[in-house]
């Protein structure tokens, strides 16, 4: 815990004031910061989180000449497909179930690289995972770094503010974020060039990736539909893009306890399942929060988990090797002994 404590580099105002509660932030205060860590001519060390929100601004252009040059509602619905689904579950499959938690594993590098470049590169792996790993172990605590009580803002900029790596780790702590990384496949910088650069992520291979992946994406959009369905395509990526960054705070009840009884049976935090992502993205947050290692997390019937099914045709096709799903052990663990005691009218929810 003491690693995670002191991994991401702090915001200016602080995660705890000085009696020791959740330090919130005004907007002004989160605004003031975001700007701060996003001046790379101030701090090189800032490039990783300006690199990323580059990316996005960069999307932008194409959602306007879809919008005036390129608009017509076929190419709307493709752009939606994209980006709320395509996008969606590839985030789910790649950043969250394989580089976080390592919910499954690849048969070989190849089939790791093609799952990485399957859709648009957007979001830094390395801004994603290390914090997100201590977002699970201080879920809804001071120190996550999108803790819904700080309120939407908080949680939207958490990816500038509060996410990237501290930048003075010491050279045991920066092995254990080589640790949480190496198995991404992503370029690692050395100790020596972590302390030039402020990350994990070297910006040269991270630059030559970026390029890379859009030029392939344009060239195959292109000549599928051409110039009207690359914009519509990359108009839906910039929706998702910035859609995304809303997910934690809506995913934790907006800082309310929102779970509901039989469907939300981790009650050590406040996350719960949500139709709209669990559908278009295989999020149902409550329960990854009771199995962050399963390659699944709809267990329920009407839970639809396209990401998992994405997963599960690679392990048919031998592109997985193996994988964890802890659908059987949620049933035995929370939802029958609900169902159970729903019917002999003792139990109003399942506690850890």
């Amino acid at each position: 815990m003491a690693f995670l404590d002191d991994v991401l580099q702090p915001p200016s105002y602080g995660w705890r004031d000085a009696s020791g509660n959740f330090s919130k932030p005004s907007a002004s205060m989160i605004l003031k910061e975001f700007f701060k860590r996003l001046n790379v001519f101030n701090d090189k060390k800032n490039w990783l989180p300006f690199f990323s929100w580059l990316k996005v601004l960069c999307l932008f252009p194409f959602f306007v000449l879809f919008v005036t040059n390129y608009f017509s509602f076929p190419l709307l619905a493709a752009g939606f497909v994209y980006g709320m689904i395509l996008m969606g579950t590839h985030g789910t499959i790649w950043y969250h179930r394989y580089c976080t938690h390592g919910a499954y594993t690849f048969k070989n590098a190849w089939w790791k690289f093609f799952t990485k470049n399957l859709v648009l590169s957007i979001i830094p792996e390395e801004i994603y995972v290390v914090s997100h790993h201590v977002h699970h172990a201080k879920s809804d605590e001071p120190g996550d770094p999108y803790f819904a009580e700080g309120g939407f803002l908080y949680c939207f900029l958490a990816d500038v503010n509060h996410q990237p790596i501290a930048k003075d780790l010491s050279e045991k702590d920066y092995h254990h974020v080589e640790t949480l990384m190496k198995h991404s496949g992503i370029s690692g910088n050395n100790y020596k060039a972590y302390q030039k650069w402020g990350s994990y992520a070297s910006p040269v291979s991270s630059i030559i990736n970026w390029i890379v992946n859009w030029s392939f994406w344009i060239g195959v959009f292109y000549l599928i539909g051409g110039m009207g369905l690359v914009c519509a395509l990359f108009a839906g990526s910039f929706i998702w893009a910035v859609g995304v960054r809303t997910f934690n705070y809506e995913g934790h009840g907006k800082g309310k306890d929102l779970r509901q009884d039989g469907i939300d049976h981790n009650r050590n935090d406040m996350s719960i399942n949500q139709v709209w992502p669990g559908y278009v993205a295989g999020e149902w947050h409550n329960n990854h929060h009771l199995y962050p290692k399963s390659a699944r997390s709809g267990f329920l019937p009407y839970q639809l988990d396209l990401a998992w099914c994405y997963v599960k045709l690679l392990h048919t096709v031998g592109a997985v090797s193996s994988y964890h799903d802890d659908r059987k052990e949620f049933y035995r663990k929370y939802h029958t002994p609900y169902l159970e005691g729903t019917e002999k009218g003792t139990v109003s929810a399942t506690r850890d």
